[in-house]
């Protein structure tokens, strides 16, 4: 299966396609003696998409937590637009990073639509006094932020639940609704942690098609996941974590090729690892030991029956 992934339509304000809007340079991130991601470095361009692969424990989310300013990364530095991000994670999505998490994190006691208006908050300016007299200026923004929430949930499908209980949507629209409530803070980049974890292969096609809309509405998008059919037919580009440190990074077709990327994945030792090299000289022993050892039994026995003639 194959989609076009060129960009049809840019956002009026958006960087040119192929400027960069995501430089991350050398993240490493330690827990104690425990090194997470180590000099990562990697970059999102506007009018992108892009995918961080790798094993389970390889870092990824680790990473994006440093990138969004939930973790201060131990060494090396993030930069959105030119600019290093905050080291808050309000202050990162006030600049325009926005992102949905592994596991759903939405106000599941709330309407869908209340949980879109939670996302405009970094993009109102009306302030304590103003929410308390409630002035005109209030009520003008206000009415704003839920046509603007309604438009969204509208995009991602949902505009006939808005009045509906969080909780009470199946899980697909959970995940629809929780990126509904990132695009209410109007970023220019987009991460996705696990967009189509638990979904059925309808879910999850809608939802390639809902990224796919995104970065048409001129949003960059960096995304985690490990259906690998999904990520490969989405991306632009896809970079490819093990261990906390990044191992390859190009299209699809070099990273599916890539015998590092198997190894990673499958657990096959490389020709040319170290480790494989000692585990063949131990091979090669073992045989070696094997064969002299038939070597003397048959020795033994030829001499056993000479002495028996």
């Amino acid at each position: 299966m194959t989609t076009d992934t060129t960009t049809k339509d840019t956002a009026p304000g958006a960087p040119a396609p192929g400027t960069t809007i995501l430089d991350a340079r050398g993240v490493t991130m330690r827990f104690g003696g425990l090194t997470a991601v180590n000099g990562v470095d990697l970059t999102v361009n506007s009018g992108e998409i892009v995918g961080l692969i790798g094993p389970n424990g390889a870092g990824k989310t680790t990473f994006f937590n440093c990138l969004t300013g939930l973790y201060i990364p131990t060494e090396g530095e993030v930069r959105y637009k030119g600019q290093v991000l905050p080291a808050k994670s309000f202050k990162v999505t006030a600049a325009g990073v926005a992102r949905t998490f592994q596991n759903i994190r939405l106000f599941a006691n709330m309407t869908v639509l209340e949980n879109v208006l939670v996302g405009r908050h970094t993009r109102t300016k009306e302030g304590f006094w103003s929410a308390v007299l409630r002035g005109p200026g209030f009520h003008r923004a206000e009415k704003a932020s839920r046509e603007r929430a309604l438009e969204l949930l509208e995009f991602v499908g949902l505009a006939p639940k808005a009045d509906h209980l969080a909780r009470n949507l199946p899980y697909g629209e959970q995940r629809k609704l929780e990126i509904a409530r990132a695009l209410a803070s109007e970023p220019g980049l987009l991460l996705l942690d696990e967009p189509t974890a638990g979904m059925n292969p309808q879910e999850t096609r809608a939802t390639e098609e809902l990224v796919f809309a995104i970065r048409d509405q001129g949003i960059a998008v960096l995304v985690i996941e490990h259906d690998m059919r999904f990520i490969f037919n989405l991306c632009d580009r896809v970079a490819v974590l093990v261990q906390g440190e990044k191992l390859v990074e190009g299209d699809s077709a070099t990273v599916q090729g890539d015998e590092r990327v198997v190894a990673a994945y499958l657990g096959e030792p490389l020709a040319d690892d170290p480790g494989a090299a000692e585990a063949a000289e131990v091979e090669a022993a073992e045989a070696a030991q094997a064969e002299a050892a038939r070597a003397d039994t048959t020795t033994d026995t030829a001499a056993g029956k000479e002495n028996d003639r």
